[in-house]
């Protein structure tokens, strides 16, 4: 995990792996701020989308309540995008996925797509 300071704001990255544990362990939601059609076509399972094109942070829970929420997006731009907004709305703590989705997929942890010969969705477990 890699940690800096954004105004009075703690910034967190994070490895696809540690993220993967903590979700693995309920202890995070993650937010995936791509396009609808992307993550209608492939996203991390539990996932909820909020995408970036119309994203607010005042329409977040409150950041004290509730799990920690990580960012992530397909490269890790967008989510840094919605993190620095997050900041700047007065959240203490913000956390992305360092390299976004992209990285999750390199790592071979576990995700939904569409299956392009039936149209219908699969769980995709890496080798």
């Amino acid at each position: 995990m890699k940690s800096e300071k954004i105004g009075d704001t703690v910034f967190e990255e994070w490895t696809p792996e540690e993220l993967a544990a903590a979700f693995a362990r309920n202890e995070v939601a993650i937010i995936d701020v791509r396009t609808p059609a992307e993550y209608a076509f492939e996203h991390i399972d539990g996932a909820l989308l909020a995408p970036l094109h119309n994203f607010k942070p005042e329409n977040l829970p409150a950041p004290d309540t509730g799990k920690p929420m990580v960012f992530h997006c397909g490269s890790g731009r967008r989510s840094r995008t919605v993190a620095e907004a997050c900041a700047a709305a007065g959240f203490k703590k913000v956390i992305h996925l360092d390299g976004g989705f992209g990285a999750w997929k390199a790592t071979k942890l576990p995700y939904i797509a569409v299956d392009p010969s039936t149209g219908g969705v699969r769980r995709v477990e890496p080798q």
